[in-house]
């Protein structure tokens, strides 16, 4: 092989890796210009031994949300199984998570850090539908 030809296939070799690697980066970089094109819904709830309040929230289908939990008495937890997220938040502070639902149908979340003997009725739901 000569040398030109072995400099003409490291060009094409270079030409096919910068197309790989800048297609994936362009299309992230198209989708989150997208994603941020509509803010997030912002849903405040409130932990309290032994309830979530709202305990049922209506959002739509790819809705972007921002939950804003804040407890007034315990270190709570938030567990959404369907989506196998987990957050803990203390009193008196405001702990932010973000959710987002693909599809309609009904989503639970429960306490998911023992809070007393009525712990296991702490729960809720997130309905999501059109």
């Amino acid at each position: 092989m000569t040398a030109l030809s072995q400099a003409r296939q490291s060009r094409q070799w270079l030409k096919r890796a910068a197309v790989w690697s800048v297609a994936p980066l362009a299309s992230l970089l198209g989708a989150s210009a997208r994603s941020s094109d509509v803010p997030a819904r912002v849903v405040k709830i409130t932990a309290q031994r032994f309830k979530y309040t709202p305990d049922e929230i209506k959002l739509k289908p790819d809705e972007a949300v921002q939950l804003e939990i804040t407890s007034l008495d315990f270190v709570h937890g938030l567990s959404i199984p369907d989506l196998k997220m987990r957050a803990y938040f203390p009193p008196g502070r405001v702990t932010t998570v973000q959710v987002q639902f693909a599809s309609a149908g009904v989503y639970d979340f429960l306490c998911d850090n023992f809070c007393g003997e009525k712990h296991e009725e702490m729960s809720g739901k997130f309905v999501v539908a059109v």
